[in-house]
């Protein structure tokens, strides 16, 4: 088994897999639709909430189907049938995503559960070859069952939510589906995961996700005027610094030479995402004079800090010789406090907030980027 993996071959990321991520974007985006649902300038908390449990959903799903063909994807028919079947259903997923959700609730979670059944159905009829192999067995028996338990909970919030009006089954759903791959894993598993593979598909989501991003900047140039200028500039800006902090942990601190099951490294990609899709909302929001100051600061600072977090949660995959210390935590928990403080206390002046947003981005850049050069000096 280990001769195998010593010399097997590099997964290279497909078309197929290229094309299964566009409708990942296009299914989120309607998510971040659902946050421009104000009522009196006031963030729903049911709407929020509907927001939270689909764009999760959306995600975790992209998580799990990329997962399998990591490990066993062959580029086949069947790998086809995977990603076009679930990409149709994907489509039922976005057309139920709105402010009327409930209307769409049953719909919705059937095309859920089919996806996470039609994944846990690959696994199995995989399994068939490679009887006798207990740590591919094992493997495969693990993912299934999850997707099939989550499966069945996603079907249990259909009636849930039908006679009581709840969600609390859909909420279980997602963190079951998040929780158990971490805590039944078998490390052995990293001799079947392909590191360099899974951590470039989790690269490329989060490029097409900051794509996204600067698309829906663009709603700034409507008015054309200085000020509409100014925030485009700012918010551009601010998604390019997201960026360039991503770009340099992926490309200077990620070993992705490194033998792990990678289910910590998705798993930290899950909120990564959630959180870049926030602060999407969140920009669209400091232009908006008709929401909340105070509830679009906290969201806009509370993503941002979610944003940071898991961006150096990725140290815990880094190189020998590259594996930030405990000085440069510290010194980054307290640029994020004083941030939070200072968002919060001008919170009456967007154009003010939008600036120390972007210092405060940069801030962080510039400090990982001075760490990097003195450890690739020593």
């Amino acid at each position: 088994m280990i001769k195998q993996f010593l010399e097997q071959k590099e997964k290279k990321v497909e078309y197929a897999e290229l094309v299964y991520d566009l409708i990942f974007v296009y299914t989120v985006g309607r998510n971040n639709a659902l946050l421009h649902h104000t009522d009196g300038g006031h963030m729903s908390l049911e709407i929020f909430a509907i927001y939270v449990i689909c764009t999760l959903a959306v995600i975790q799903i992209w998580n799990f189907t990329t997962y399998y063909i990591n490990a066993y994807g062959r580029n086949s028919a069947r790998d086809y049938f995977l990603l076009f079947g679930n990409m149709f259903l994907m489509f039922f997923l976005a057309r139920g995503t709105q402010s009327d959700w409930q209307n769409y609730h049953t719909l919705y979670h059937i095309a859920w559960a089919l996806i996470l059944v039609n994944i846990a159905a690959q696994y199995l009829i995989e399994r068939r070859h490679h009887r006798g192999d207990k740590l591919h067995t094992g493997h495969i028996d693990r993912m299934a069952i999850t997707l099939l338990i989550e499966a069945l909970l996603v079907g249990l919030a259909i009636g849930e939510f039908n006679l009581w009006g709840t969600t609390f089954c859909s909420i279980a759903a997602i963190l079951f589906g998040i929780a158990a791959p971490l805590v039944f894993q078998n490390r052995e598993t990293s001799q079947i995961i392909d590191f360099e593979h899974l951590s470039e598909r989790a690269m490329l989501y989060v490029v097409f996700t900051f794509g996204e991003m600067i698309i829906a900047t663009a709603g700034y140039f409507e008015e054309m005027d200085d000020n509409s200028l100014y925030f485009a500039f700012m918010a551009f800006m601010i998604v390019v610094g997201l960026f360039l902090s991503y770009g340099l942990l992926y490309d200077h601190v990620v070993d992705r030479k490194m033998e792990t099951n990678g289910l910590g490294y998705m798993f930290i990609h899950v909120f990564l995402i959630f959180a870049l899709n926030n602060i999407t909302s969140a920009l669209e929001f400091m232009r908006d004079e008709k929401v909340d100051l105070f509830q679009k600061m906290v969201f806009l600072v509370g993503s941002l800090l979610i944003y940071f977090i898991f961006l150096f949660g990725l140290g815990r995959y880094a190189k020998k010789l590259c594996h930030l210390n405990r000085n440069f935590y510290f010194a980054m928990a307290f640029l994020g406090a004083a941030f939070a403080l200072l968002m919060l206390f001008l919170r009456e002046n967007m154009v003010v907030n939008i600036a120390v947003t972007v210092v405060f981005v940069y801030g962080i850049y510039l400090i990982l980027y001075v760490t990097m050069r003195k450890m690739e000096q020593e």
